[in-house]
């Protein structure tokens, strides 16, 4: 059984950095949520629950994971 987000349009992190050396493209919907490196498509993908995504980035934007 696969979970990998399907019939998706992959968006590129605003956060990417332009010389393409940290490129993050993320995917889903209501459920799931993939995050793949966009320099190695075909390497493989991170997926998880929707919920558990939107909670990870709240607290990126909050900074509540600044080193």
């Amino acid at each position: 059984m696969s979970v990998r987000p399907t019939h998706t349009t992959w968006r590129k992190s605003s956060r990417s950095s332009g010389s393409g050396a940290a490129c993050v493209e993320v995917a889903g919907g209501a459920t799931v949520v993939g995050v793949r490196d966009s320099k190695d498509r075909d390497g493989g993908t991170l997926v998880v629950g929707a919920a558990a995504f939107a909670a990870f980035t709240e607290l990126v934007k909050a900074g509540r994971l600044d080193g």
